[in-house]
């Protein structure tokens, strides 16, 4: 990650007048396609979807559309930014939803959502009461950069309220990540997910929903350390949502947990971990510092104590990046493409198992030549697939719409081999 001058002043000129904009899905060049496109074609289309509300899917954008919701309470690394410096960040997330899946996102960032001022608590009731009097427009709903506890609450009314799909990608794009990693790190060491112990490094959003799913996956031993140590059933300081992955364990600090782990997984801070406790890991192991832009600890710290370690970090610039856009712009559209009225736990274990196992298979040229890379393959170093490999789209995309009709969320029944072959580029 450059933080020079030089990176700064692309930066800066990169995002000047930013980054998305409208365009047409069909010409207006003439008197005819105006009536066609306004008064009075229009009407017809809006009769239509007076008759059957389902119509809305075939005559507007719905089919294709998501809102990306945020009130600017926990940007990417930097903070509470609030709605309007947030906005740079949701246009980006607008702009690789349409380079990656097609689909066309839109930054909502909210205002007067928060109780007490711009920079105050996040009022859910009025969040709640938004987004689902914008759902209408809308195929989907991307909850992003929303502070937690706040966002567990938001992410789970808007579910049970609307029949269309609701993601907190903070949340569940990381974790959906982070497990196709941990898959491959298990079949390259032979160790069981059963078996192993897991270490988690913060308990925000993405700590604590890389835990549930990790659960879910069939992990046993796992323990979530926050500000204030290990999170274990003996505090009485600890909210819902962290209650649900507390721990019955003697290991009180994140030193104690450290102990005989198998795998490290990092969302918090720079500096919280230390050689030591990369060295009190068992062989083999799985260490994955993800905060950005600096990691818990850099990954050449890790390969000073540990050379059996297997590594991934948020980076770019480093081997692995756990990155969410391996996730939601393919979660979405199959989601949008099956009508699910959800996205479910069938749905983001699909993801995890479709990602993995492209890593598995032979790297194309065009990703080898896109990375500047003359070989790449399955192993230590190659453990996830590289954001720009165009077989995501087809891949994950038909994972999930499958999982979305075997799972009896799905709108619409479609054919997933012809649709996989619609969607390889």
């Amino acid at each position: 990650m450059k933080d020079n001058k030089d990176f700064r002043k692309k930066a800066l000129e990169y995002n000047k007048k930013g980054k998305i904009s409208i365009s047409l899905r069909r010409k207006i060049d003439n008197k005819d396609d105006l009536s066609l496109a306004y008064t009075p074609g229009v009407s017809e289309a809006c009769k239509e979807i007076v008759k059957d509300s389902e119509a809305a899917y075939e005559y507007t954008s719905k089919w294709n559309s998501v809102a990306i919701l945020t009130d600017g309470s926990a940007v990417l690394g930097l903070g509470d930014l609030g709605p309007l410096a947030s906005i740079p960040v949701m246009e980006g997330k607008a702009a690789l939803f349409k380079r990656f899946s097609g689909i066309d996102a839109w930054p909502v960032a909210l205002d007067n959502v928060r109780t007490g001022g711009r920079h105050g608590k996040t009022d859910i009731e009025k969040f709640v009461e938004i987004a689902i009097a914008i759902a209408p427009q809308y195929g989907g709903i991307n909850i992003e950069d929303v502070a937690g506890p706040a966002c567990f609450e938001i992410e789970e009314r808007l579910k049970k309220e609307l029949d269309i799909p609701v993601f907190h990608d903070d949340q569940h794009g990381t974790a959906i990540v982070v497990l196709a990693a941990l898959k491959n790190y298990l079949l390259i060491t032979g160790k069981k997910i059963e078996s192993i112990k897991i270490v988690i490094i913060g308990a925000g959003a993405a700590g604590l929903s890389i835990a549930n799913l990790l659960k879910q996956s069939g992990t046993r031993h796992i323990l979530v350390c926050d500000s204030k140590g290990v999170i274990h059933t003996g505090r009485d300081d600890i909210n819902t949502w962290k209650q649900r992955v507390a721990a019955e364990t003697d290991a009180r600090t994140p030193i104690d947990a450290f102990a005989n782990a198998d795998v490290f997984i990092g969302v918090s801070m720079p500096g919280t971990v230390t050689k030591e406790m990369i060295r009190s890991m068992n062989s083999n192991p799985a260490v994955f510092p993800m905060a950005n832009p600096v990691p818990e600890i850099l990954p050449e710290e890790v390969r000073e104590c540990r050379d059996d370690a297997i590594i991934a970090t948020g980076r770019s610039d480093y081997p692995n990046q756990v990155n969410n856009v391996l996730v939601f712009p393919f979660i979405f559209r199959g989601a949008l493409d099956s009508r699910a009225g959800d996205i479910n736990n069938e749905m983001k274990l699909a993801a995890a198992d479709a990602i993995a196992e492209l890593a598995r298979q032979e790297v194309p040229k065009q990703v080898l030549e896109s990375y500047g890379l003359d070989k790449l393959e399955f192993g230590q170093d190659y453990i996830i697939p590289k954001p720009f490999d165009p077989r995501l789209l087809a891949k994950v995309s038909s994972a999930i719409a499958k999982a979305a009709i075997d799972s009896g969320i799905a709108g619409k029944k479609i054919d997933i081999e012809e649709y996989e072959k619609q969607l390889t580029l």
